[in-house]
C-alpha cells in the first residue's frame, strides 16, 4: 500500500507483475500531478548519463546499488516499449515529444497488468504495526498488510498533493529524518549585496557557478549551465543547481566567462592581454564575450565605461578580470517550499537498506522516492531516482 505519484505508481505495476497482491492508497482526486507538471508538461524522465554523482545525501554510497540495479537504460526501454517517442535536450536530458500524460498513461498500464487495485481519494487516518502486520485505517475501512511502501514524495509543491506524511511515519517507528529544507530553487538577495545587477532582470546567459564546500552538509559543486537574472535575485538552471550546496550565510561564486564555447576554446587572458583591444572601449571589449547589457553593468561597477582600453592599468585589467571569473555574491536566502522543485534531506539513508529500501528497524516498512534522503541534480536525475528506488523495493516484496 503506498501512494501514487510518480514513484508509488510505477513501484506498484513492477511488484504486480511479480506476482504481488497490491493496494495503491492516495488521498489525491487525480494521480500522478507531480509528472504532470514537470518539464513544462513533456516530463523530464530520466537522464542518460545518471550516476551517483548526480545525488545528494548524506551517504553517497546508499544510491549505487539502485541506480546499478534499475538504470536509466531500463526506464528508457520501458518508455519506447510503449510507443512513446522522445528526444534529448541539454546533458542528457530526456523529454516526451508529445505530453507528460503518456508517462502517466504508461505507469497506469504497467499497474493494470500487474492487476494493482489503485483506491483514491482516501485519507489515511493512522498506521500501526500488529505482529508480523501492518495496519492502515483510512476514512474508507481498514486494511491489513504484510508490506507498507511510503512513497508520499517531499514537501515542495504542496497543491499537487507532496505532503510530509512518509518523514511523520518515520519518526513515529523510529527513523532519523534529517531536517528537509527547500532545493532546486532560485536564490534571492539584497539591494546592498545585489548591487546595479537588479536592472538586468530578464537575462539569461550561460555561467560557471560554484557552491558549498567541502566540509559543509553535501560539500562542494561546481556547474557550467545557465543562468537567469531575475527582479528577486538569481535563477536559472545554474543557480538552481546549485542551491542544494548552498548553506546560509556563505557565498556563491560565478565565473561570468567560464561557459563560453568557442572554435579551438575560449582563453580568459588573450581577452584581457590582446593588443588589438588597446583602442577599443572597455565595454566593447567585454561585449565581445558577455550580453551587451551586462558588459556595460561591469564596466559600471569598475568605472570603466568609455574609457580606452589602452588606458586602463594592468591592476585594474587584473581586478576586472578577478570580478568577472570569481565574482562573489552572498545569497539573503532561498525563495522557499513554493519556488523549489524538491526537498533536501528526508528520511536517513543510515536506517535504510540501500538493496531493498526497507527499514532497518521496522520489518515491512519502506520507504522510496523523495521522502528519502537522496536528492537528484536537475535533469531527470531525480525521476531516475524513483524509477531505481522503486524498481528495488519491489523485487523485495
Amino acid at each position: 500500500m503506498w501512494r501514487g505519484g510518480a514513484v508509488g505508481l510505477f513501484c506498484a505495476g513492477v511488484a504486480g507483475q511479480l506476482g504481488k497482491n497490491i493496494l495503491v492508497l492516495d488521498h489525491a482526486e487525480i494521480l500522478g500531478e507531480n509528472i504532470r507538471n514537470s518539464g513544462g508538461g513533456r516530463c523530464n524522465f530520466t537522464n542518460l548519463h545518471s550516476s551517483p554523482v548526480n545525488f545528494l545525501s548524506l551517504n553517497q554510497h546508499f544510491v549505487k546499488s539502485a541506480l546499478a540495479r534499475y538504470p536509466s537504460a531500463e526506464f528508457i526501454k520501458l518508455v519506447a516499449a510503449h510507443g512513446i517517442d522522445f528526444h534529448e535536450k541539454h546533458q542528457g536530458q530526456l523529454f516526451c515529444d508529445d505530453s507528460a500524460k503518456q508517462i502517466i498513461e504508461m505507469l497506469f498500464a504497467e499497474c493494470s497488468k500487474g492487476k494493482v487495485t489503485i483506491r483514491n481519494p482516501v485519507t489515511i487516518k493512522s498506521i500501526q504495526q500488529e505482529g508480523d502486520l501492518w495496519a492502515v485505517a483510512t476514512d474508507d475501512g481498514l486494511e491489513k498488510s504484510r508490506a507498507v511502501v511510503m512513497a508520499t514524495g517531499g514537501l515542495p509543491v504542496p497543491a499537487i498533493g507532496a505532503t510530509a506524511y512518509s518523514l511523520d511515519i518515520a519518526k513515529q517507528f523510529g527513523l532519523n529524518v534529517i531536517a528537509p529544507r527547500p532545493a532546486l530553487v532560485p536564490l534571492s538577495f539584497t539591494a546592498e549585496t545585489f548591487g546595479n545587477l537588479n536592472e538586468l532582470a530578464g537575462l539569461s546567459i550561460p555561467v560557471r557557478i560554484a557552491a558549498g564546500s567541502k566540509g559543509r552538509r553535501y560539500g562542494a559543486c561546481r556547474f557550467n549551465e545557465d543562468l537567469l537574472l531575475t527582479h528577486k535575485g538569481l535563477s536559472g538552471p545554474a543557480v538552481l543547481q546549485a542551491s542544494g550546496y548552498w548553506e546560509e550565510g556563505e557565498p556563491i561564486h560565478i565565473d561570468w566567462l567560464g561557459a563560453i564555447e568557442r572554435p579551438g576554446g575560449f582563453n580568459c587572458d588573450e581577452l584581457f592581454n590582446n593588443e588589438e583591444n588597446r583602442v577599443k572601449l572597455s565595454e566593447t571589449i567585454l561585449a565581445s564575450v558577455l550580453p551587451q547589457r551586462l558588459a556595460k553593468a561591469f564596466a559600471d561597477q569598475r568605472g570603466l565605461t568609455g574609457r580606452k582600453w589602452a588606458e586602463v592599468s594592468k591592476k585594474d585589467r587584473q581586478a576586472l578580470k578577478e570580478l568577472l571569473t570569481n565574482w562573489s555574491v552572498k545569497p539573503a536566502g532561498t525563495l522557499g517550499w513554493k519556488k523549489a522543485e524538491v526537498m533536501l534531506g528526508g528520511v536517513d539513508t543510515k536506517d535504510l537498506d540501500g538493496q531493498t529500501m526497507i527499514s532497518r528497524k521496522n520489518r515491512g516498512l519502506f520507504f522510496i522516492g523523495a521522502c528519502v534522503d537522496v536528492t537528484g541534480h536537475l535533469g531527470g536525475h531525480n525521476f531516475q531516482w524513483a524509477w531505481a528506488s522503486g524498481f528495488v523495493c519491489a523485487q523485495a516484496l
